[in-house]
Formats: C-alpha cells, sequence, structure tokens
C-alpha cells in the first residue's frame, strides 16, 4: 500500500527544504498562492492521500478525482480534503489565479476535532463551486492568510485558526439543514456526529495485517452507549441514510480506494474490511457497485 504523502514530502518535493516549525509541538499550518505550482514546469499531483488537511481555491476548469468521485469544475471551487481521502486536482485550462492553506491535527489540538465538520466527513460535500460574489468573500480570507503568516503578532496561529474556521463555516452554510426541532436537531446531530467518528477511526487501512473491528448498526450503538433504535433514528433524521446505508458505503468506498492503490489481492482486502471469505466480499462489492472487485480493478487500469 503506497504511504500518505507527509508535510515533510509535500515541502521536500516542492521546495526542497523543510520549514523550521514543521515538528513544532503548536502543530504546522502554512498558506501559498497556486501560482508557482502550475504552468509548464509544474509537477504532475499523484492520486493519493496525504497525512494533512488541505483548503484549496482553484479558479479555472478542471477536474478533481476524490476518493471514488470525479467532480468537475466549470469555473472556480473551494475543496476540502484531508487524510483519510486520497485526491488529485487535474487543471483542464490556464489558470487564473489560486491559494490554498495546509495544517495537521496538531493545528487544532485542543481547539476541536475537525472530523465533525461535514466538509471533512467521508460523505460530506468536499468541493464547492463558487459564484462570483461568493469568490469576492473568500478571496479576501487566504490574503488575511498571508498577512498573518508574515506577521509578528504573538497571537497570529489563533487569528489563522478562526480564518479556517471561516472557511469551513461558509462552506457548510451553503448546504443549509432542513427546518427540524432545533433542540432536537441538535442532540440528533451530536450522536450522528459521534457515530460518524466512530467509523472514520478505523480508517485508512495502510497494512494489511489492519481489520476494521465495527460493521453493524448494533455495534457502533454498543461503543456509544446507546440503543440501536435511537442510533438509527438521528442518523436518518439527519443524514437522510440509514446506519447500515452509512457503513456500507464507508466500506464500499474504502474497498474502491484499496483496490485502486494496493497491490492487495481481493481476498486481502475483504479480509480489512471485515469478512471472512473473499466470497461474502465479492457480494457485498457487487451488490453497492453492480460488479466484482476484479472486474472493477482491471477497468480502472485498463
Amino acid at each position: 500500500m503506497e504511504k500518505a504523502e507527509s508535510l515533510s514530502e509535500f515541502y521536500r518535493n516542492k521546495f526542497d527544504w523543510l520549514p523550521d516549525n514543521l515538528k513544532n509541538e503548536m502543530g504546522h499550518f502554512n498558506v501559498f498562492d497556486l501560482q508557482p505550482f502550475i504552468g509548464e514546469k509544474a509537477q504532475p499531483i499523484p492520486y493519493k492521500r496525504r497525512d494533512f488537511y488541505k483548503i484549496s481555491l482553484a479558479k479555472g476548469n478542471s477536474r478533481v478525482y476524490f476518493a471514488d468521485q470525479v467532480v468537475e469544475v466549470k469555473k472556480q471551487a473551494l475543496c476540502f480534503s484531508n487524510p483519510q481521502i486520497p485526491y488529485k486536482w487535474e487543471h483542464l485550462e490556464e489558470y487564473k489565479a489560486g491559494s490554498f492553506c495546509i495544517f495537521n491535527t496538531l493545528f487544532f489540538h485542543q481547539f476541536g476535532n475537525l472530523n465533525q465538520y461535514s466538509v471533512f466527513q467521508p460523505n460530506g460535500t468536499h468541493i464547492f463551486e463558487l459564484t462570483d460574489e461568493q469568490l469576492a468573500k473568500i478571496e479576501p480570507i487566504y490574503k488575511k492568510m498571508q498577512e498573518e503568516i508574515k506577521s509578528d503578532y504573538v497571537y497570529k496561529y489563533d487569528v489563522l485558526r478562526n480564518l479556517v474556521f471561516e472557511l469551513l463555516h461558509f462552506a457548510m452554510k451553503m448546504e443549509p439543514l432542513t427546518s427540524l426541532d432545533n433542540k432536537h436537531l441538535n442532540a440528533s446531530q451530536r450522536i450522528t456526529a459521534l457515530f460518524l467518528e466512530l467509523l472514520e477511526r478505523q480508517f485508512p487501512i495502510d497494512e494489511v495485517h489492519q481489520r476494521i473491528q465495527l460493521r453493524s448498526a448494533s455495534e457502533f450503538a454498543t461503543q456509544l452507549n446507546v440503543h440501536v433504535n435511537h442510533l438509527n433514528r438521528a442518523i436518518k433524521e439527519v443524514t437522510q441514510k440509514t446506519t447500515s446505508q452509512l457503513i456500507a458505503d464507508r466500506i464500499a468506498q474504502e474497498a474502491k480506494i484499496l483496490l485502486k492503490q494496493s497491490l492487495w489481492n481481493v481476498a486481502e482486502i475483504g479480509f480489512a474490511l471485515g469478512f471472512q471469505e473473499a466470497t461474502h466480499f465479492n457480494s457485498f462489492f457487487k451488490k453497492q457497485l453492480g460488479t466484482s472487485p476484479l472486474k472493477y480493478r482491471k477497468h480502472i487500469f485498463s
């Protein structure tokens, strides 16, 4: 299995140097313009996982490969990527401009759990195409980031965290929740967020000996100390999907990633995903995607 690109590798590949604060206990944050990474001399960006978070603002017609999805951007978009999901951004025309910021989990230590936000969840929306009016609101945030990171202000990283939260909430406001009773919805959201976090902790699978432990709604309910019916109602209310459907979707997504990124055979992938027999994994995969794992892998590399 190809390892996720680390922050150190990112800096070595792009700049051939490492920043002094890369292993700082406060975590790492940086912001860049896209111009140095585009044009004729730009290196192709591989489809793979990174061990850091990235929020990109890009202009121009492009295609984003995100987990098992391919999204075409017509004009400009804001994209949220996280360590669990591999991605690749393919530009179909010459850039006009753009920016991106990168940071690791340690940068937000004691400032909240990033995985509770839908833009960083596997079933959330990760790419937001922007209108010109929305772009005019987003661009100053990146400009402010660049000003702050160059400043001598002793609390500048607090300001930078707030600017990241501005981007998060700007994107999530583009997807308004259905109008349910707020108190009840908040309780359901909390349970759903805990479930999604517990589900996501099992991924990514990087070693062949790894194996997910929780595969059923009742197993998750036991871990969360709630009745399975209560868990099912909360998740259905917030996501409009069943608990079993979310679990199956995430396992299927990881199966597609492993079939594409790893050299493991189908039996090894199935075992890592909690299937005792390769035939059970084959049946699950065919039910989810309408084809067998081997045919899916053959189609990818054909």
